[in-house]
């Protein structure tokens, strides 16, 4: 046995012994009301914050009631039903959207134009950032080499650690300009180093929109249609924020409670954005169509389709976790309004680009799943398919790589996460502190020659 094959076997040991100490008696949970997931017994997040910035919407209260309803979603009191409505044909939605979030309101055409120049002029990347931090080290996921500059951008900046609104403010815009540049790099890099393919780096023009930079940035020929930005800047906009409850939002302002800057509380949301129960539910749901499709053949077969999710729920089926991706949500009942709204653009764009065969395949394990999931789980309220469930097939459609799914609901929710710091900044909360009981034994210490 060599000597690194010793410490896999002691690690290994280590292993064994971290999963039989670190377990906990699941009964205590209850015996002592704990909030798990900071949830109560009916699955409604505990109250731990105010914001002004949004409203997710899946009840009204009648009485001691919660009745289920119609998801609703509130931008700065704005229903986004509303605002996609009005950003209809226009390719700055967006924009638009980032600066009510930021601001409370929407821009006026001269504030519009003058907040658009302001993010394309950010947008530039420190001299020499491409080739010394984003291509050197390259990771296999995006999310991570988004972190790692994030952090690195902390180095680039006069005065990181200053409290002061303007500079916050400032480093959060210069976040927003730049995370679509970032990521498509990362994933250029990405593409050069671990697939072998050409390197092609395309400037970001200033002039663009953010949905239209994406594009040209990701492809080789730098070219879209008018559908394409459209449909990628609603995408945007329906991603950019969800409440302050979400787990990468609430990460924010738990971060942001303590002091420090912006580029590690940024970090800190990328991670928890990139988890495969949160933002990386989207690449999920690709995965498990995916592996739907080798197993069944006939997309029209309802059966055959019943009996593979009812596999997955068994655990049987895909990655045996039991879950159906992209379906359910912790607020909403009767509908996601994303995903509505996803749904009516991803038919439009499949009518378009010659994927009705495949719409269809997702509209039926939609409703399937949804009557499967309320056949074969304690349910306290309606299931509905969430915004990961058809993102990702837009996505398809636009031809965005896979590895790109979670990075771009980052790119789009940047916006909420600055809206948030900047939120926690100015009221100026306490450090945000959770309380965590203890229920192992108190022990009497052994001198290490008698253990």
């Amino acid at each position: 046995m060599n000597e690194y094959e010793s410490l896999v076997k002691v690690i290994d040991n280590y292993v064994d012994l971290c999963a039989d100490w670190g377990k906990i008696d699941q009964s205590l949970y209850s015996k002592y009301d704990v909030k798990r997931g900071l949830r109560e017994s009916n699955g409604k997040g505990v109250l731990t914050g105010l914001t002004e910035i949004s409203d997710v919407c899946g009840f009204r209260n009648e009485g001691n009631e919660r009745i289920p309803i119609e998801g609703e979603l509130y931008f700065q009191g704005y229903n986004v039903y509303q605002l996609v409505e009005g950003f209809k044909g226009t390719k700055h939605g967006f924009e638009e959207t980032t600066f009510l979030l930021l601001f409370g309101r929407l821009p006026n055409e001269e504030e519009l134009r003058e907040f658009m120049d302001v993010i394309g002029k950010l947008r530039a990347l420190p001299d020499g950032f491409l080739r010394d931090v984003i291509m050197k080290a390259p990771s296999h996921n995006i999310m991570n080499i988004m972190q790692k500059c994030v952090l690195t951008l902390y180095s680039y900046d006069e005065n990181p650690d200053s409290r002061e609104i303007r500079d916050n403010l400032m480093q959060c815009l210069g976040l927003i300009a730049r995370f679509p540049i970032i990521a498509a790099y990362g994933y250029q890099s990405y593409r050069h180093i671990y697939k072998e393919s050409s390197l092609i780096i395309h400037r970001p023009l200033p002039e663009l929109s953010t949905a239209e930079n994406i594009l040209r940035l990701l492809r080789a020929n730098a070219k879209y249609t008018e559908l394409e930005a459209q449909v990628l800047d609603i995408c945007l906009v329906l991603h950019a924020e969800h409440g302050g409850g979400n787990n990468s939002t609430f990460t924010t302002h738990v971060i942001t409670s303590t002091g420090t800057d912006t580029y590690s509380a940024i970090a800190g949301s990328l991670g928890s954005l990139k988890g495969p129960r949160h933002g990386g539910a989207n690449i999920k749901v690709q995965e498990m169509f995916s592996d739907l499709k080798k197993h069944v053949k006939d997309w029209e077969n309802e059966d055959d389709l019943r009996a593979y999710l009812q596999g997955i729920l068994d655990m049987k089926n895909f990655d045996k976790s039991g879950l159906i991706y992209g379906m359910g949500h912790a607020v909403y009942s009767k509908s996601d309004p994303r995903a509505v709204i996803l749904k009516s653009y991803a038919k439009k764009l499949s009518d378009a680009e010659g994927f009705t065969k495949e719409f269809a395949l997702y509209d039926r394990v939609e409703r399937i799943a949804k009557e499967l999931i309320m056949a074969n789980r304690p349910v306290m309220k309606p299931v509905c398919a969430n915004v990961d469930f058809y993102s990702g097939l837009v996505y398809t459609i636009l031809k965005i790589p896979g590895e790109f799914f979670t990075p771009m609901f980052a790119i789009a929710r940047i916006s909420g996460w600055s809206a948030h710091r900047m939120e926690e900044l100015v009221n100026n909360g306490k450090i945000i502190r959770p309380a965590y009981m203890y229920v192992g034994d108190h022990r009497d210490y052994v001198p290490l020659d008698e253990r």
